[in-house]
């Protein structure tokens, strides 16, 4: 039926995160505060920090390997990656495009999304409204920052909550009754 959406979903996911484990023992070094400080405003005991020479793309292509195998798909069957990052590899090829290459998903359009924390989220926003409009059948969204490599450390307000990681998902048709139900975007600029 013409003008009729499709049930879209997401068939896979993925993650990946760094190896190196920034405690709040380790925190205590750099700022004035405790473990007990961070427990009681955040409820974080730890994070992932990338170590030097690990990009963006590097951690978001671990998950969305992940996300692949997850789904039953390989990286041919993309056609689109999204990349929701606000500290990519670089301004121009943008992350989403490294990450295409890397996978091997040769026929996928790919481009970057800025939206900081909700990037994921708005990221997953727009997988589903491609593939639900049919103009798409699997889009590869992934959410990956690399937070470490801009966060003051000597602000204690700020470098106790940001840490490095990816997580991605794949979104494709799924049956009636099935899937994304709704979203509900806003900003408060």
């Amino acid at each position: 039926m013409a003008g009729q959406l499709r049930q879209a979903g997401i068939v896979g996911v993925g993650s990946a995160a760094p190896e190196k484990i920034l405690t709040n023992a380790d925190l205590e070094k750099l700022v004035d505060t405790t473990d007990e400080w961070i427990r009681t405003r955040s409820g974080i005991q730890e994070r992932r920090i990338g170590e030097d020479g690990v990009a963006s793309s590097d951690l978001a292509c671990r998950a969305a390997a992940a996300a692949l195998a997850s789904a039953g798909k390989s990286a041919e069957d993309i056609d689109v990656v999204i990349v929701a990052t606000i500290t990519g590899d670089s301004p121009i090829p943008s992350t989403a495009s490294i990450v295409q290459d890397k996978i091997g998903a040769a026929k996928a359009a790919a481009f970057d999304l800025a939206a900081g924390c909700s990037g994921f989220v708005y990221s997953l926003a727009v997988a589903n409204s491609m593939v639900a409009s049919g103009a798409y059948t699997n889009v590869l969204a992934i959410g990956v920052d690399m937070l470490s490599k801009v966060t003051n450390w000597q602000d204690r307000s700020t470098c106790v909550l940001f840490g490095d990681g990816a997580g991605a998902a794949v979104v494709s048709p799924v049956g009636e009754g099935e899937g994304l139900l709704s979203f509900c975007l806003g900003s408060d600029g």
